[in-house]
């Protein structure tokens, strides 16, 4: 006899619908898998056969043909069990063949008869609903995460009899999962814990509005790792549609908790500088996401930036520009995801202390050597550039007034994603640092005084062309904290002070 049951492949970070065919004959007894699949699939054929023995389930010794097509995508992992172990059990008989019409399953089985969790359910659930799938049977650990998808029916099962009463007679096994909690945006830190740095706030205000890219240099305890920390407070609200499509990353990744399946808040990555280049942009012979796509909509901080090798600094640059990373493999090409704000910290040289010549021992070439491990081509895609210096005694334990709080700091950045919101309407852009070279002089008008500022600046500061046209991008976002619709002199002037920090250290 032959049966048909859906399930669903990952492919990067999408879940594409496919077809389990099975068909059961007389003949030499033999188990057969086809449809481009690997090892980790193959290995179905044992799971399924003992898991079937010991939960009762008699098979006739027979010829077990299993398709799951389309062919030329390939199929990886245990999430296939399940359906498999589906049209076996409609091929032979034992499960009448029209229980699976409208059905998509996942899950892997256990050597007892048990359904275990799997990754990437959620995706698969998105995929399902836009299919109009009857009914999504998965292992019941992942029921809430299902379940977050509104409008279809889930089926969480927890061993082969209970999915063998449910396509027989429709039984539906009981479960406790409760309604999932998707609160969002609920943090448990805030901006106004920060006491003095001004300046370093009004500048992490301005890249949070912009989502322009940050870098702050300075000495150990100023506060980087802090204040990076309270960055995602103040970024704009995380919307349903943009939690979804965080959450179906992290389901893929196997990252989302039982208890709370669901991206609440924005995406705050902050891998250690040991990190290599392959986790950071996503790695394998099926590449899964790495730390780039894992910090799409939020932040990538990078503590220690220096630290981290040279070829995993350097693999910033290609997503930095097109907000997106493809991976290429015998396998295939994978797109995956990669709209960060990149978030970086360092020291101003080894020990921490420049140019704090009472503290600081490193000699001038020491300090060039560890700064010119940031190289300058990274640097231009790098919008701000921003000293954090010491707290001072007072700043620290005075009873002065406590800085704004993330909420006042929100409402500034909300109020110019308004601002670029209608002001990019129907061309496909977001932020202000997403503006195209060819379309500056568009969306950025200047004032004749602000124009010769930048003139002079591109001459003195011998800019390339990227950082001068960032420059121009940062303008436009202080401007619009201003409310200014054309671009002035301290607009550009702020801007051009966010990109000569740099050359203190840089161009010693």
């Amino acid at each position: 006899m032959f049966s048909r049951v859906y399930s669903a492949a990952i492919i990067g970070i999408e879940a594409v619908p496919v077809q389990v065919e099975t068909d059961v004959s007389d003949g030499l007894p033999q188990f057969t898998m086809v449809g481009y699949v690997t090892a980790q699939v193959r290995e179905a054929e044992d799971r399924v056969k003992t898991s079937l023995k010991n939960a009762g389930i008699s098979m006739h010794p027979r010829r077990v043909t299993i398709n799951i097509s389309p062919a030329d995508i390939i199929k990886t992992g245990s999430r296939f069990d399940l359906p498999i172990a589906i049209g076996v059990l409609a091929a032979d008989g034992k499960v009448p063949e029209e229980a699976l019409e409208g059905l998509m399953a996942v899950g892997e089985l256990s050597l007892s008869g048990g359904v275990n969790s799997v990754t990437g359910v959620l995706p698969i659930a998105v995929q399902a609903r836009q299919m109009g799938i009857r009914a999504l049977i998965v292992p019941e650990a992942n029921l809430r995460e299902a379940r977050v998808v509104a409008g279809l029916n889930v089926i969480g099962i927890r061993s082969l009899e209970e999915l063998i009463d449910y396509l027989r007679h429709g039984v539906v096994p009981e479960d406790d999962a409760e309604t999932v909690d998707t609160a969002l945006n609920e943090y448990d830190v805030d901006f106004c814990d920060i006491r003095g740095q001004a300046a370093v706030k009004r500048a992490a205000v301005v890249a949070a509005a912009g989502f322009h890219n940050l870098l702050l240099i300075g000495p150990p305890g100023s506060g980087k790792t802090m204040l990076a920390r309270r960055m995602p407070t103040i970024m704009p609200p995380l919307t349903l549609e943009e939690s979804l499509e965080i959450s179906q990353i992290y389901s893929i990744a196997g990252l989302l908790k039982p208890e709370k399946p669901f991206m609440g808040t924005r995406p705050f990555r902050a891998p250690h500088h040991t990190m290599s280049a392959q986790a950071l942009a996503g790695g394998g012979r099926i590449p899964a996401p790495g730390e780039l796509t894992l910090a799409h909509r939020g932040i990538l901080f990078l503590d220690e930036i220096a630290e981290f090798g040279r070829s995993s600094i350097e693999i910033l640059r290609q997503p930095l520009e097109d907000r997106e990373i493809v991976i290429s493999r015998t396998a295939g090409s994978f797109r995956f995801p990669a709209s960060f704000l990149l978030l970086a910290a360092m020291n101003p040289c080894p020990c921490g202390y420049y140019p704090d010549m009472n503290r600081c021992h490193c000699t001038p070439r020491q300090i060039s050597m560890y700064m010119n491990k940031i190289s300058q081509p990274l640097l231009d895609r790098i919008d701000l550039c921003v000293e954090c210096p010491s707290m001072t005694f007072e700043e620290l334990t005075g009873e002065g007034e406590r800085g704004e709080p993330s909420s006042v700091l929100r409402e500034q950045v909300m109020r110019v994603h308004e601002i670029q919101k209608a002001r990019f309407a129907g061309t496909g852009l977001h932020f202000n640092s997403e503006l195209p070279a060819g379309r500056l002089e568009e969306f950025c008008p200047m004032t004749d005084g602000a124009a010769a500022l930048m003139e002079k600046a591109f001459r003195k500061m011998q800019l390339s062309a990227r950082g001068y046209h960032r420059i121009i991008k940062v303008a436009r976002t202080i401007a619009d904290l201003a409310g200014e619709s054309v671009i002035d002199v301290p607009s550009v002037s702020e801007a051009i002070c966010y990109r000569s920090i740099d050359r203190k250290y840089w161009r010693m």
